[in-house]
């Protein structure tokens, strides 16, 4: 297992982001952000790393795919860098994680949103090959999550973030299918820690969606933990099944289009009436955190949600989930959208 050495969690934490990275003593830090983000809180973290007089660099990214990481692996390895920070939402972190991962260099995370649990998982998302893809990498040496700054980014990423935890429901039930009918490896700790995260959305999905910093804490934590859940498991297992399949289709059909979170949201209330479960209390989870829950709130048609979840089972055929146990045609996807209101 690889797990996070240090995790803080806090209320205006970003300060301290200096003295936190010390006890990693690095010499060289690179920084991997958004423009956007580099903007909010760049130079709050610029004062924090000068207090410690770290040498630094900062480049920014617009997008997660395979040329920004191989292009910030070019300048980790000109810079020297021993310690990269992944500052921003889940495209710069997940570029940082796999750059330093190709570096063979310490990760720090620095999320400043909740969009997805990539905040604390050994899994980076990265676009440009020939399907949308996660690599196993590994998870953060330190996670430092200010709340404050967490709370004020767009309430959609926060309920993006909470479909992404509805959706370790149907990823832990698709393991268990998989346990059953093909024998493979089930972590029992793992999968409860991953339900574990995802209850803390069911309980309380109208506070969540209130915007209370109180609740965005939760959901920062229940992220991290299930990040967590992944490394302990050693896979994406506990965390990702026929739901992030599903969202990961669309991103081919239809790019661009929704948050991943928001689609995995969707794609679980889909998941859950294929096992049988009660899917009506997902979809009104998501519906009180103010996340998408039908095609038209996400901006897609009824044609790209049927083919996506006819294309998902392909994108890992090694992976056996509900959607490969049950092959979907076109029409029948489309029946099951309709039977829960996704279309």
């Amino acid at each position: 297992m690889e797990l996070p050495r240090v995790i803080q969690i806090g209320y205006g934490v970003i300060r301290e982001v200096g003295s936190f990275l010390a006890r990693f003593s690095p010499k060289r830090i690179l920084i991997i952000s958004g423009p956007i983000v580099w903007a909010r809180v760049g130079e709050m973290v610029e004062d924090a790393l000068k207090r410690e007089e770290f040498r630094y660099r900062c480049i920014e990214v617009d997008h997660s795919t395979k040329k920004e990481v191989e292009d910030a692996v070019r300048v980790a390895k000109e810079f020297g860098a021993d310690l990269i920070i992944g500052l921003g939402g889940g495209r710069a972190v997940d570029v940082a994680k796999l750059t330093s991962y190709y570096c063979g260099v310490i990760f720090v995370s620095l999320p400043t949103s909740a969009s997805h649990d990539g905040i604390a998982s050994p899994l980076a998302s990265i676009k440009g090959g020939d399907r949308p893809y996660s690599y196993m990498t590994k998870p953060p040496t330190g996670v430092l999550a200010d709340v404050n700054i967490i709370a004020e980014a767009p309430p959609k990423l926060l309920a993006a973030g909470c479909g992404d935890l509805i959706a370790k429901i149907t990823a832990v039930r698709d393991w268990m299918l998989a346990r059953d009918e093909k024998q493979e490896y089930f972590g029992k700790y793992a999968a409860n820690l991953a339900l574990l995260s995802a209850e803390i959305v069911l309980s309380e999905a109208k506070g969540i969606g209130s915007g209370s910093k109180e609740y965005v804490r939760d959901v920062v934590e229940a992220l991290i933990s299930a990040g967590v859940a992944a490394g302990i498991a050693g896979s994406s297992r506990p965390c990702s099944g026929a739901e992030h399949l599903f969202s990961h289709a669309l991103d081919i059909i239809a790019p661009n289009v929704g948050l991943h979170g928001e689609k995995c949201g969707l794609g679980a209330v889909m998941m859950a009436k294929l096992h049988n479960l009660d899917w009506e209390k997902l979809r009104d989870a998501l519906r009180d955190v103010k996340a998408p829950v039908t095609a038209t709130e996400l901006g897609l048609s009824a044609d790209q949600i049927a083919k996506a979840l006819v294309l998902a089972p392909d994108l890992r055929p090694e992976r056996y989930t509900i959607l490969h146990k049950i092959r979907l045609s076109y029409e029948q996807a489309k029946a099951l959208a309709k039977d829960v209101g996704v279309i």
